[in-house]
């Protein structure tokens, strides 16, 4: 059997078993999505539209993976599909389903199915933490953890009429940009809600639960995202959030595939490559304005990272942007 080939973990889903209307249904409003993507859309790339965190994408060539940092952020691909990485885990997803980080965490992303025929359309929401917190605790939802660690805060899970209908309502407000600022926030809030109500809401609801491990790893994270090229102690870090370093490790190992230190690298090296192809400085400056004392150590770190020393990356994205091969 192909089960006893790979070391797999099997989760059963959360999601009810949809009816053949339901089925029917979400295959229509996946292709409306698709359609509406599409007209929305010229050449690929990411494109920022009129409505506050609404990200639009179109690629129509299978990429080199591209190294970010997420926001907490709903993601739905309407044609083609993405593979994710954090850490040593790896999320595939397609139109079928949809992706959810819960908290800011450095990934890696690729789209692997897309051609000029079929290209890969997809949306992405970047989600106000400040909302996600303010209906989760509306809907009592907030003080109802499922329970043991908290799990990844990244997950995905079955599209739904639900859901599907308000995504293909607020792109709708594109097309009459003059609804847009009353509108928008009323359907974001839908979305939001629909996330929340959904068997995985409570990942995010734990967001507005104070102290929950969820919480206290995000405030963590804002502390790595501002001080990243500073040497951090472990300690210190703890103490913030009333953890031991021990405490701290294993919980934010849970949530983020990595540990801070790790999270804190990756966030070195990302600004590092930005810096180096958006202001055109050298390997050396790069290195010292994020935090690395020795050259030897950022090229190292930085090849095994991204694969190529950085004279060496930089070229090659260079030529990537120059040829349009580039999309976030």
């Amino acid at each position: 059997m192909l089960t006893d080939m790979f070391n797999f973990t099997v989760h059963p889903s959360n999601a009810s078993i949809p009816t053949s209307d339901d089925a029917l249904r979400v295959t229509v409003l996946k292709a409306e999505l698709a359609a509406s993507i599409a007209r929305l859309t010229q050449g690929d790339g990411a494109f920022e539209t009129a409505i506050p965190r609404l990200i639009l994408g179109k690629v129509s060539r299978i990429l080199h993976p591209v190294h970010t940092v997420y926001e907490p952020a709903l993601c739905v691909i309407a044609q083609g599909s993405k593979r994710v990485l954090l850490g040593d885990d790896v999320y595939v997803y397609d139109p079928s389903q949809y992706l959810v980080f819960a908290q800011n965490l450095p990934v890696v992303g690729q789209v692997i199915d897309a051609s000029p025929e079929c290209p890969h359309l997809a949306m992405r929401l970047n989600l106000d933490v400040r909302e996600i917190t303010a209906l989760a605790l509306e809907l009592g939802l907030a003080g109802k953890p499922s329970g043991g660690d908290v799990g990844r805060g990244i997950y995905t899970s079955d599209n739904t009429v639900a859901l599907l209908e308000p995504l293909l309502r607020l792109l709708a407000l594109l097309e009459t940009p003059e609804d847009i600022p009353t509108l928008s926030p009323l359907v974001t809030r839908e979305i939001v809600y629909r996330l929340l109500k959904s068997p995985d809401g409570w990942r995010l609801a734990q967001l507005a639960l104070v102290e929950s491990h969820s919480q206290r790893v995000a405030q963590v994270i804002e502390v790595l995202r501002k001080r990243y090229a500073e040497s951090l102690r472990m300690q210190d870090l703890a103490r913030q959030v009333h953890w031991s370093v021990s405490a701290l490790h294993h919980h934010f190992k849970a949530i983020t595939a990595m540990s801070p230190l790790q999270y804190q690298k990756q966030l070195r090296l990302q600004e590092a490559r930005r810096v180096m192809l958006s202001e055109n400085i050298d390997a050396a400056a790069a290195g010292h304005r994020v935090g690395y004392e020795s050259q030897f150590q950022f090229n190292r770190e930085y090849s095994r990272f991204f694969g190529a020393p950085p004279a060496r990356d930089i070229k090659r994205l260079r030529e990537q942007q120059a040829t349009g091969g580039m999309s976030g």
